[in-house]
């Protein structure tokens, strides 16, 4: 144990040999009958003053070791003994302890002492003992300032903001004056509750009492205002202030980082060293947030040198603080060194771990943490819960999802509104929006969080209408939507072709004041240009102020999906020229606006500056797209054998786009080894079974078409049917390949006749070979004119108004026989048809397609 130092007072020196010797033995916590004996006024005298050191340097363990020596070797305790031994048991909330001391306390007959008996009480509070504290309080016969100010702390720290205040006036009505600290605990129980109004009361009584300009309130009020969210008041106070002390620069950094106002907080920090204020530990704590939120990780490691020189870097709060910052900057590496590196960790630690792999993509080390820490006896909270839930989502780790919900339920977290929201997101991503719609359905309280996860939820399984029924039932509850909300419902109105909804949504944006946000902007330019608006899209984008790598990569790839492959490739060429790094989704993005425009050289050096310029090792989804790209092309062997030679193991993308390839170009022999290979990798995707099908019914080898259909059988698989919709006034209206059960089937059908007797004298020649049965011409016909797409169109044109778009989205790709016929009823009624099929966009208007026949 290490020696405390003590006071140099001339009894020491007269006494040094015998302090000399009873240090020793106070160290050691050992005292002999002849050593009380021999130098009994230097033991009285060394204990009372080494308690009281120890209290005064934070050996509390120490102080309260003495105290039970001194107590066997008969050595009385006096006030200032007490004072320090009650001191320390609420520094450590060790309320055992601090309860037999109460009880030598009353044996002494000290807890009458005002000064006792108010130490009692901050003890009793500080232990979360708060009945105890009120009836030491109400037994103290002469209560001082000191005394409410002690109760009032104890009330606010411990989450009991009202009562504080009942206190605080209570203790005027007792005549009794508050003063700078016993303000300060009273703007702590405002900032609790948000209560701003009461809040200002208090600055007002402060001003009035000559408090203004203290510096203890000063920081109580700036501490306030920001936690209220009124920063700029507390900017201004924080100005005018005439002391700020190191406590007053980590309030305003702090609040103006919780806040959100990050950058101002980097500069409140740089500012006070500026000025010469060191900061401590809590500012470097507080400043921390800031450089994780703005993924700051240059200002991050700065502060992490500063931290070390300082002594900093062993503190188990401001490590956990660093592996947040570098988890946000995406160095999960130095996340798990500096982890490694901590001689103690706490539950903050191992949550931060998790949460860091979890954040980055590393899903299965996150899940290993959470488990490694239930064995080192660290039991996980609702924040560790939260925090690994997204790992089982991008695993789809359903079964260990569930373990983890049964963890929740049986240690009393299922109420918890954040872990509920974390389950919705996880069942949802999990495919199982059941369970997620029932945990959503038995909350007692939802938060903008929990409307926004179910709003998702429906969104990701392909249920927009439920999405966009949650959405309205949200405001009907009064629930403000926010920015993420508005990303949440933005995919609904795109999957839906509901541009006019969406048109509402970006009002509302506006309205809200999100236009800025840049997310948002990039979920607006995402839906015009999937409700085939590319030209809105377009004009947003130009538009936005600031651009993350998500706004260059839907962009571009809105650009890709509608055909615009030379504006897809510009647009890149420009974010090039910024300080915008191309991610893996920016080359998936340019890759497949290169395919649909059939520019095969540009699209392979693309491919090979992923990693000469970038660093960037191509994965699974480039090379399928570029197996697409140069399929499409007609370069079906090279194709071939670039998914001989790729390093990464082949998976269904790219086997599929070689397949899609051979479809196109009726190769049936490269067609049946990407089948063999499909079919061993995803034996139940039927669409996989129907592209080669499509390729024997064009070769009309219809014994293997019938031997496919019985393989299907056998397995069962069943065809995806096909469906289309179209928006008309707000409504959507899906129709099926022969579809009469619609309500105005008849007209539809008698549009299509007359359209197709005009097409017939206009050119327009049935192809019969798109048809996988082996029937009658006019039987193939029959089934070709029923195309759900034409359907829809039909229906378009006779619901709406001459001269106007129809848009419609078909589910699978669209058949050649029906592009075409689209071609030329485009040009009979004079109108622009926009079809979303599952690969693409076609804008057709005057006999001609935006894809050029290339698809």
């Amino acid at each position: 144990m290490p020696m405390v130092r003590l006071k140099q007072t001339q009894w020491h020196r007269n006494k040094g040999k015998t302090l000399r010797q009873v240090s020793a033995c106070a160290n050691q916590n050992q005292f002999t009958q002849t050593d009380i004996q021999k130098h009994k006024r230097s033991i009285d005298y060394l204990c009372k003053e080494t308690i009281r050191d120890y209290v005064k340097n934070g050996f509390w363990g120490k102080a309260l070791k003495m105290y039970y020596q001194m107590q066997r070797a008969g050595i009385k305790a006096d006030r200032s003994v007490f004072l320090s031994v009650i001191k320390a048991c609420g520094s450590l909330s060790d309320l055992q302890t601090g309860r037999k001391i109460h009880e030598d306390i009353i044996a002494k007959e000290f807890e009458s002492d005002v000064f006792v008996g108010t130490a009692l009480a901050s003890m009793y509070a500080k232990c979360g003992s708060l009945e105890n504290a009120r009836r030491v309080f109400e037994r103290i016969p002469e209560q001082n300032v000191v005394s409410w100010t002690a109760l009032i702390a104890g009330y606010a720290q411990n989450g009991h903001p009202h009562e504080a205040f009942a206190f605080f006036n209570e203790m005027q009505v007792q005549g009794i004056n508050p003063n700078s600290f016993t303000i300060v605990s009273v703007l702590r129980a405002c900032a609790d509750l948000f209560f701003l109004d009461q809040g200002k009361q208090i600055h007002c009584y402060a001003i009035r009492r000559g408090f203004e300009y203290d510096v203890v309130v000063g920081t109580g009020l700036v501490d306030m205002y920001t936690k209220c969210g009124n920063a700029n008041i507390a900017r201004n106070l924080f100005e005018r202030m005439p002391t700020q002390n190191v406590v007053s620069w980590t309030a305003i950094i702090a609040g103006f980082s919780q806040n959100g106002h990050t950058h101002e907080a980097f500069a409140f920090f740089n500012e006070m060293q500026v000025r010469g204020i060191k900061p401590n530990i809590v500012t470097i704590v507080s400043v921390l947030p800031a450089c994780a939120d703005l993924s700051a990780l240059e200002q991050g490691k700065q502060i992490h040198c500063f931290a070390i020189k300082n002594g900093f870097e062993s503190d188990v709060v401001v490590v956990n603080g660093f592996m947040n910052v570098y988890a946000k900057c995406g160095n999960v590496n130095i996340v798990h060194k500096l982890f490694e590196r901590m001689p103690e960790r706490d539950l903050v630690s191992w949550t931060a771990i998790i949460a860091a792999y979890s954040q980055n993509g590393h899903s299965h080390e996150a899940l290993a943490f959470f488990s490694e820490m239930q064995v080192h006896g660290i039991k996980p909270d609702s924040i560790a819960i939260v925090s690994v839930l997204p790992a089982c989502a991008h695993l789809l780790a359903l079964e260990r999802g569930k373990q983890i919900h049964g963890y929740a339920i049986k240690h009393g977290f299922e109420s918890d509104v954040d872990v509920v929201n974390g389950f919705i997101n996880m069942y949802a991503k999990c495919g199982n929006i059941n369970i997620a719609h029932n945990l959503f359905e038995r909350m007692l309280e939802r938060d903008v969080v929990s409307w926004n996860a179910i709003i998702a939820a429906y969104c990701q399984n392909g249920q927009p209408h439920e999405a966009l029924a949650f959405f309205n039932e949200m405001r009907i509850e009064e629930i403000k939507p926010n920015s993420i909300t508005m990303v949440s419902v933005l995919p609904a109105c795109a999957h839906l072709l509901a541009l006019e909804q969406g048109r509402q949504f970006h009002g509302y944006v506006i309205k809200s004041g999100f236009e800025s946000d840049v997310v948002v902007v990039n979920g607006l330019v995402n839906m015009y240009a999937k409700c085939g608006n590319v030209n809105i899209a377009q004009k947003l984008f130009e538009r936005m102020p600031v651009r993350d790598v998500v706004s260059w990569n839907v962009m571009i790839l809105a650009f890709g999906i509608h055909g615009h492959g030379e504006d897809a490739l510009t647009l890149f060429s420009k974010m090039q020229q910024t300080d915008t790094k191309p991610d893996h989704i920016t080359f998936t993005a340019i890759l497949t606006a290169c395919s649909h425009a059939g520019l095969v050289d540009q699209g392979w050096q693309y491919f090979k500056c992923m990693k000469s310029d970038y660093g960037l090792a191509p994965e699974l989804e480039h090379y399928a797209c570029l197996v697409d790209l140069l399929g499409r092309a007609g370069h079906l062997v090279e194709a071939h054998d670039i998914i001989k030679k790729m390093p990464l193991n082949p998976g269904a993308d790219v086997w599929g786009a070689l397949l899609g390839a051979c479809r196109i170009h009726c190769n049936v022999e490269l067609g049946e080894a990407a089948a063999k290979h499909l079919f061993e990798l995803v034996p139940n995707n039927a669409g996989y079974y129907v592209l080669l099908s499509n390729i024997y019914a064009e070769k009309c080898r219809w014994e293997d078409v019938v031997k496919l259909r019985t393989m299907m059988k056998e397995r069962g698989v069943k065809k995806q049917p096909g469906w289309s919709v179209v928006a008309v006034h707000r409504e959507v209206h899906t129709f099926l390949m022969g579809d009469r059960i619609h309500p105005q089937s008849e007209k539809i059908y008698a549009t299509l006749d007359t359209l197709y007797r005009k097409m017939k004298k206009a050119g327009y020649v049935l192809n019969t070979n798109l048809v996988l049965h082996d029937v009658e011409g006019d039987a193939k016909e029959n089934i070709l004119c029923s195309h759900s797409e034409k359907l829809a169109i039909s229906f378009g044109i006779i619901n709406t108004s001459p001269g106007t778009s129809i848009l419609i989205m078909k589910n699978l790709r669209v058949c050649s026989d029906c592009h075409s016929a689209t071609k030329f009823i485009s040009k009979i009624v004079g109108r622009e048809i926009i079809v979303r099929d599952a690969n693409r966009f076609h804008h057709l208007k005057d006999g001609l397609c935006s894809c050029e026949d290339y698809w």
